[in-house]
This record gives C-alpha cells, sequence and structure tokens, in this order.
C-alpha cells in the first residue's frame, strides 16, 4: 500500500521569506492538497549565528497571509515533532553515534585554512574540489595529537566508494552519480552543531516526507543525502529539483527587478491571491490560462506540468494578477486603501466606483484626491477638451444640478441643450470633474463626488472656456 503523501518547506529563518522559496513551499503544498496528504512546515535553525527568532515568526504570518496552511510545524507539534532543528538535537546525536559506531562516520580535524588550500590546490590540478580524505584514516594517536592542538573536530560521513547512485527526478527525470567524485562531507559542525546535508535528510525521513520539491541549487546534495538515509536504514523520498526563479534578464531574482520578498509585495498592497496565482504558474503549466481560485490551483496540479526552463518572474505579470485579484476582492478588502483619504463612512461607496481603475493602494489615493480634493487649474489635454466644449455645456451643467445632482437627468438635458452626445459630451464632462480623460465610469463617479465640488468643478470650468473664448476674440 502506497504511503500518504507528505512534503515539507523548510525554511532557514535568517532573511525575509524570498519568492523563490515560496513558490517552492506552494509547489509543496500544492502537491500535498492535491493527493490529499500533509504539508509539514520545519524551521531549520541549527545555524544559531544566522537564525534570527522574529523572522521565525515573520514568515510563519507570511506563509498564513498567502494561504498555505500546514498540518504540522512548531506551532502545531505532533509525535514526528519537534519541528524547529534546534530542538532536535538530542536525535541528531544518537543517529551519529551509530555512524560512528559502525564506522560511517569519523572526526575531521582540519581547519578552514587547511580545508581552502586543499581546495585550491585541487582546483589548480583541474580537479573537483571534493575532501581529500586527510583525517579519514587518522588513528586514535593521530586524533589525540590533534586535539591536544586544541582543534575542535567536526564529523564527517564516510562515503562508500565505487558506487553508482541513480534516482529518478521528480521533475529533471532519470539521474546518476558515481559516490567517487563526492568526497567526505560534513554532518556535524565543528562548534557541535548538525550540518545541513545531515539534519535536513534525517529530519525528511524521520517526518515521513514522501516528496521533497526544491531548488535545482540542490541537485549535487541529493546522492550525499541518499546514502547517508540509507547507511542509516532509513526511507528515501521522492526528490524534484525545479530551475531556480529569475528576473526578466535572467539573473538571480533581486531587488533590481522589483519585490523580491513576500515583504516586499505585501508591503506594496498586492494581494496574496494574485501573488499565489502567478508564482503558480512560474515552472508550472496550467491547462487553464485565467484566474484559478485555490480549489482549482490544487486540482490542477501536476508534477508532469513542472519545466526545466529557468521560471522568469516579471513585476508587469504580477501586476496583471492583481487587477485580476483587485476586480474579485472582497469591498472589505479594498476599504483599507481607502481609509483616512475618503471621508469616514463613504469607503464602499468609493471602492465601488473605482475598482476598475484600482491595481495598488496609492491608485485609491490618487483617485481620493480627484474625486474629494481641490483640483489645480486644468493643463494640457484636459484644458483643451474643456475649452473646446464652449462655455455653454458647463453652463447647461450648472443650471441642471443647481438643486441635485442626477447623472441621468444630466445627460438628457445635456444632450437636448448642446446636441453632443458620447464622446462629445462625456469626455470635457470627465475632464471638468475630475481632470482626467480617462477613468471609472461617469456615472459612478458622479454618484460618489460630492454635490458641492461638482458645481465648484463645473463653474471653474465654464469660466476657462468663457476666459479663453474672451481673450481668443480679442486677439483676432
Amino acid at each position: 500500500m502506497p504511503h500518504p503523501v507528505v512534503t515539507r518547506f523548510a525554511p532557514s529563518p535568517s532573511g525575509l521569506l524570498h519568492l523563490g522559496n515560496v513558490r517552492t513551499a506552494l509547489f509543496n503544498w500544492l502537491y500535498a492538497r492535491r493527493h490529499g496528504g500533509r504539508f509539514v512546515l520545519r524551521i531549520e535553525d541549527t545555524d544559531r549565528a544566522r537564525s534570527d527568532e522574529a523572522q521565525i515568526g515573520a514568515l510563519m504570518a507570511e506563509l498564513g497571509w498567502l494561504g498555505l496552511d500546514w498540518d504540522a510545524g512548531p506551532d502545531r507539534e505532533d509525535a514526528a515533532g519537534p519541528y524547529r532543528q534546534s530542538a532536535r538535537g538530542a536525535f541528531y546525536a544518537a543517529a551519529w553515534q551509530r555512524l560512528l559506531a559502525a564506522d560511517l562516520a569519523y572526526p575531521c580535524y582540519c581547519t578552514p585554512l587547511e580545508l581552502e588550500m586543499a581546495r585550491k590546490a585541487a582546483l589548480s590540478r583541474g580537479e573537483p574540489p571534493r575532501y581529500a580524505g586527510t583525517c579519514a584514516r587518522l588513528d586514535e594517536p593521530g586524533r589525540a595529537a590533534r586535539e591536544r592542538e586544541g582543534r575542535a573536530p567536526s564529523l564527517r560521513f564516510r562515503v562508500p566508494s565505487g558506487q553508482d547512485i541513480r534516482y529518478q527526478d521528480l521533475v529533471r527525470g532519470p539521474q546518476r552519480f558515481s559516490s567517487d567524485e563526492l568526497g567526505d562531507f560534513v554532518i556535524r559542525r565543528a562548534d557541535g552543531s548538525a550540518a545541513f546535508l545531515f539534519c535536513n535528510a534525517l529530519d525528511d525521513s524521520a517526518m515521513g516526507v514522501t516528496h521533497v520539491l526544491r531548488g535545482e541549487d540542490h541537485v549535487a546534495n541529493t546522492p550525499r543525502q541518499q546514502l547517508l538515509v540509507l547507511a542509516l536504514g532509513e526511507r528515501v523520498p521522492a526528490y524534484g529539483h525545479v530551475p531556480l526563479l529569475v528576473g526578466t534578464d535572467g539573473a538571480p531574482l533581486s531587488k533590481r527587478h522589483g519585490s523580491a520578498s513576500v515583504a516586499d509585495v505585501r508591503a506594496a498592497g498586492f494581494l496574496p491571491e494574485a501573488v499565489v496565482n502567478l508564482l503558480a504558474r512560474l515552472g508550472h503549466s496550467y491547462p487553464v490560462e485565467g484566474w484559478l481560485e485555490p480549489a482549482a490551483l490544487i486540482g490542477h496540479f501536476d508534477l508532469s506540468a513542472l519545466g526545466r526552463a529557468p521560471a522568469h518572474f516579471d513585476l508587469t505579470q504580477l501586476q496583471y494578477w492583481q487587477k485580476e485579484a483587485v476586480r474579485r476582492a472582497p469591498a472589505a478588502t479594498l476599504e483599507p486603501w481607502a481609509r483616512g483619504r475618503v471621508p469616514p463612512g463613504e469607503e464602499a461607496r468609493f471602492i465601488a466606483a473605482v475598482r476598475a481603475n484600482l491595481t495598488l493602494p496609492p491608485d485609491a489615493a490618487e483617485w481620493a484626491h480627484l474625486i474629494y480634493g481641490e483640483l489645480p487649474c486644468a493643463e494640457g489635454a484636459v484644458r483643451t477638451a474643456i475649452v473646446e466644449a464652449g462655455e455653454g455645456l458647463f453652463a447647461a451643467a450648472l443650471a441642471v444640478t443647481a438643486e441635485r445632482v442626477d447623472y441621468a437627468r444630466l445627460i438628457t438635458a445635456l444632450k437636448a441643450a448642446t446636441g453632443r452626445s458620447g464622446r462629445a459630451l462625456f469626455q470635457p464632462l470627465r475632464a471638468a470633474l475630475t481632470q482626467r480623460l480617462d477613468g471609472p465610469e461617469l456615472a459612478q463617479l458622479i454618484a460618489v463626488i460630492p454635490e458641492r465640488q461638482i458645481r465648484v468643478r463645473l463653474a471653474a470650468a465654464r469660466d476657462l472656456a468663457s476666459r479663453t473664448a474672451r481673450h481668443e476674440a480679442a486677439n483676432r
């Protein structure tokens, strides 16, 4: 009977949650949910010097904001936990002892300087910079001598020689490695903490992880981790390595490409649904091109649709999905964008009027000013539209709105009084009321612009058209 699907996301809390890492988390979450399995969150914080306690709470909050819920994690412990590696020291120590007892690991007393010199020497000879095995056959007197020098040993896994390592990568297909090309690798640092290759692989097995989707920068780690897990008699998960996320220029994603972290996009006002709809498509093909709700994103996720080419993050694409998200968002989601910028109690009506022209919060600020603020003197194409319409249009509009503003009554009266219709009527009216030639439906705008503001702006447009006409007449 096949094991139930268990996937995981195992971030290191050493900085902001990067969009590339989030995409990896999303793929694992989608696969687990697609197969009715479990999604586990594990915090890899064995490197205490680089781990930031505040970042743990931040990354959990950001995953929650994106809707990536987990079934077990630091806040949802179960029998496979704890889910913070810093709390799993006894578990690691027991595994190290098993490996030492079986002569599958040994202490290494090489200093960082010695290792660097050996690495450079290997490169100069055109050889791969793997560990030369300097401490692999040290006897007890040799180890004692190095310890008397004050050297604190790391612990290395003894890679077996002459083995052919093969596995079926879930993304890249058949993979093959020779153990002779790997070199013995560190599983415990000199300070006593667990090394990534060791605890990452061991925890996956101990926590029942069946499928690991991760970045292609881990491809070289996989054969090492397989050897380690098998040496401990544990089950090896299936691995899939997805191409890294890059900018439009093909370089690794960074700040220069726009927002590079979840914190960045959240602070900019992007909605989580927009971020998820984009990331789910970066390196994965969906049969549906348009917007997908979470259930559809899950239902259509397929490992065979994961690509091998680099996935390009484009801020313009994120803005496209943001507009789609804004169009569908509940009013309550968007109302905070208007709060403090529109009269109290008017947030819902304002959002309803301008929603089609919103992408990010600054758009709401701009339209709030255009609707409720004081407009400067008309310039450029806006001025031209007002002047060419003439004083009569705005005088007639003022007469119709003198007592109350009613959009249908206003348009009907202006058509009768001026003979104008369509663009010839609506564009100068829009220019007068918003100093824009495009924007939300005029009926919706007139419904939210305060009546006093409407009259003031119509009067300003009438006066501008009148002054310009007199000036032109005087210069003929």
